[in-house]
């Protein structure tokens, strides 16, 4: 009898999904606009809200790397134009740069986030402006639900005036003291495909700072169509906007998203304990208190000296007992696309890309999962 696999992140429906989507029906409000749609991007609004930054603009979108594509717009990228990029990411934070004809400049990683490091951020500003080209904008990304070092990357921003586009895909419900990420960057990114903390089966919100760039934003992504009774275009634009449908989907979603946290920092907390006496194995943890992780995703980092086997012999041996795992993301400077783009660091991203593994992590594991997955993993360590 085969056993039920166990995935990396699941959908976790909450309950009133089906409702929102029988309203959407009921109404006949199929199109990529309607009710579902104006009250997901409310309660995202209400959801980031903070007495600090005061209130972000959410609107609506097919996915996040669409998020991503307008934001670079909105700012002005155009060919042959430089963006900073954090090398560890998913290919969607570095496509939309190829996208306006611009050129990706990628950026190492720190050991204490996994994300963008701000010292070598700061070298590759220094060494492009020094070549006659200053970059246009900074994609830092809260790679696995862990917040970037915001204060450091946003100081290097300021000092040479170039705005950051924050890639908050992985962070719904992350904070950095106490301010929750999506609310950083000059516009932000979200993202709800299917194996994020909270989905709408794909789909994805770009944050902005005022109306004006919302409103821009939405224009864009609705084909650039002008204000007249006949179809004009004086832009071009896109088929970017999210369907009602799937808004739907969303509002039940973001009813259980603080449930969802955690749970997944919960999954966290079950890796702490099941690795805190194995040496040579570390479970990625918050560098500091000031960091607040909703854990998308758990790692794990493997010496394989000290343990006997590296990730990939893990990650295999946990196939064959249908449970998923999966190595951190390859750089883009070591993907084949970007091999000839500029990169600035040493090899830390490449280093934690070769011993990192990704545990299944998703809010609707139960105990019966949780004991499967500790006894593969064991047995896995003792072979």
């Amino acid at each position: 009898m085969s056993k039920e696999k166990i995935w990396l992140s699941s959908p976790h429906m909450g309950g009133n999904e089906q409702k929102y989507i029988n309203d959407a029906f009921a109404e006949n409000w199929i199109a990529p606009l309607g009710p579902n749609v104006t009250e997901f991007e409310k309660s995202i609004k209400t959801y980031l809200y903070s007495q600090k930054l005061g209130e972000q603009e959410v609107a609506a979108l097919s996915s996040g790397t669409a998020a991503l594509h307008l934001a670079l717009i909105l700012l002005g990228v155009t060919r042959d134009d430089e963006v900073l990029c954090q090398s560890m990411t998913f290919a969607a934070s570095a496509n939309p740069i190829i996208y306006q004809g611009a050129k990706p400049v990628f950026i190492d990683s720190e050991s204490k986030t996994l994300n963008i490091c701000p010292e070598q951020l700061e070298i590759a500003i220094k060494d492009r402006i020094s070549k006659g080209k200053k970059p246009k904008a900074i994609i830092a990304v809260h790679l696995y639900g862990m917040p970037y070092n915001v204060d450091a990357v946003q100081k290097v921003a300021e000092e040479y005036d170039i705005p950051v586009i924050e890639d908050s895909a992985e962070a719904l419900g992350s904070s950095y003291k106490g301010v929750k990420c999506g609310t950083f960057g000059r516009f932000s990114v979200l993202s709800f495909n299917g194996n994020k903390i909270i989905t709408t089966s794909g789909g994805g919100a770009l944050v902005t700072r005022n109306s004006e760039d919302k409103n821009k934003a939405i224009y864009l992504a609705t084909q650039a169509r002008d204000d007249a009774p006949h179809y004009q275009h004086s832009e071009i634009g896109y088929n970017y906007r999210l369907s009602n449908i799937c808004a739907g989907i969303g509002r039940g979603q973001m009813e259980v998203l603080d449930k969802r946290v955690l749970a997944r920092r919960d999954m966290f907390q079950f890796y702490v304990n099941l690795f805190k006496d194995i040496d040579g194995i570390k479970v990625h943890e918050e560098p500091g208190e000031e960091y607040y992780s909703n854990h998308w995703l758990s790692v794990i980092e493997i010496d394989e000296k000290k343990v006997g086997l590296n990730r990939e012999k893990l990650r295999k041996h946990l196939l064959t007992e249908e449970i998923e795992s999966r190595p951190l993301w390859k750089p883009m400077h070591m993907q084949p696309v970007f091999r000839n783009y500029p990169f600035y660091g040493t090899q830390v991203a490449e280093n934690k890309f070769n011993t990192g593994l990704c545990l299944p992590s998703g809010s609707n594991l139960t105990d019966s999962d949780r004991s499967r997955i500790e006894k593969a993993i064991m047995n896995g360590l003792k072979k």
